[in-house]
């Protein structure tokens, strides 16, 4: 009997291409499986493609709420942005698939699993490090890193590739950007973005959305609920999680939310330039953030800034499954016990402006802030207050005084 492999089944070029190559310098059996983390109609057709170039057989997995919920909703609670711009959209979702190829892997009874992620990327890494947590008995095919048995080189040598197998599919030799789209962002990579001098074509290149100059010229209010963190409603209407987040792509592409161009450093080592449309998520992680304000304390707002970097870097790295996100994880769901309230405000032209939020747990008082005098302040405190907090400063300043004058 012939041992199985899982691959990772995009229905690309590259992965069409892995195909038939896999059964002819392994004579492994091919099961594909395509996870669906939203990705759209990207996913039309891949059964008929599958089998024409030799799959045995296709997996079509939704886990598009399973993404939301359980990989996309812990990094929006954290605030986990990669170098304070990056939303982490190709990050979170590795694992996710990773997780779901693993399962596909175990019911098959396969020995492998294959991607199709090249040797230059941070997939490549994302991948394997989940699949080694979760199942280090698996052996892991990357064809890219195999340069003495995959010498496929370029689009053109994979449709050759391909042609020579009996493969006829609907690829060309056009070039057009790399990019990977799932249900919270799209990212582009290639061509002119290749060099940072070039500005980038965003009217050949935006899928999900406008920029600001062509969105519409009157504002949108929106008004979201949340509980304990998690979005629960638009404009009075509840959702799960997935369909808050498509219903945000479609109001912040339409107001050119959301679009970032940004050199960033992967993990292996280089520097990489891209631009990512995640519209919807700008709005969510902003509208959470509005409503933390008002109910996180300082000292625990401080920490949790530091958690969210911390969450931000293991996550870009691909050790979503360990012992440390679990851990990070841990408290920043702590710190959303009373997050909970309405947040309100208006889309324009790439801006998302505040228009009030409202929560049962806010620890804004308007007696304490207010410029008039309230019961809860006294005015006099403050004197003691600075004296105790600007000792240190004070106490330095006559000691540096001191010791100039003694070597005088």
């Amino acid at each position: 009997m012939k041992e199985k492999v899982v691959l990772a089944y995009s229905g690309g070029l590259d992965t069409t291409a892995i195909i038939p190559w896999l059964k002819e310098n392994f004579g492994y059996e091919v099961i594909c499986c395509c996870v669906d983390c939203g990705q759209g109609n990207e996913l039309d057709g891949l059964d008929e493609r599958a089998k024409m170039s030799g799959a045995a057989k296709l997996y079509i997995e939704d886990i598009t709420d399973d993404f939301a919920e359980n990989y996309i909703m812990p990094c929006v609670q954290a605030n986990a942005v990669y170098e304070n711009k990056y939303l982490l959209g190709t990050s979170m979702a590795r694992p996710a698939i990773a997780k779901k190829l693993v399962e596909i892997a175990r019911k098959e009874g396969a020995s492998a699993i294959c991607h199709g992620a090249t040797g230059k990327g941070n997939d490549q890494i994302r991948f394997e490090l989940s699949i080694k947590a979760l199942a280090p008995d698996l052996k892991i095919i990357a064809p890219w890193r195999m340069t003495d048995v995959w010498t496929m080189q370029s689009r053109e040598d994979e449709i050759e590739y391909c042609k020579k197998h009996g493969i006829d599919l609907p690829f060309d030799h056009s070039h057009s950007y790399s990019r990977d789209r799932n249900l919270w962002h799209i990212s582009h990579e290639g061509l002119e973005l290749e060099d940072p001098a070039n500005e980038p074509n965003y009217d050949h290149m935006l899928v999900l959305g406008v920029t600001p100059e062509k969105a519409p010229d009157e504002d949108e209010y929106v008004t979201m609920t949340f509980e304990k963190g998690i979005p629960t409603s638009i404009n009075g209407k509840a959702m799960k999680v997935a369909d808050i987040i498509r219903e945000l792509n479609r109001l912040g592409g339409k107001h050119g939310i959301g679009i970032v161009d940004i050199v960033e450093n992967r993990v292996v080592g280089m520097k990489s330039r891209g631009v990512y449309e995640t519209p919807g998520g700008t709005i969510l992680m902003e509208a959470h953030q509005q409503l933390e304000e008002l109910i996180l304390d300082r000292a625990t707002m401080e920490v949790k800034k530091d958690m969210g970097n911390k969450m931000a870097q293991i996550v870009y790295e691909g050790k979503w499954f360990t012992p440390l996100r679990e851990a990070v994880q841990a408290f920043v769901t702590s710190t959303q016990e009373y997050v909970t309230g309405e947040v309100k405000f208006k889309l324009y032209k790439g801006n998302i402006i505040k228009a009030g939020t409202t929560s049962p747990y806010s620890l804004y008082n308007e007696s304490l802030a207010s410029f008039t005098t309230g019961d809860m302040y006294d005015h006099h405190d403050a004197s003691g207050f600075i004296t105790l907090f600007g000792l240190p400063l004070k106490v330095r300043a006559m000691k540096l005084a001191e010791a100039k004058k003694n070597q005088n």
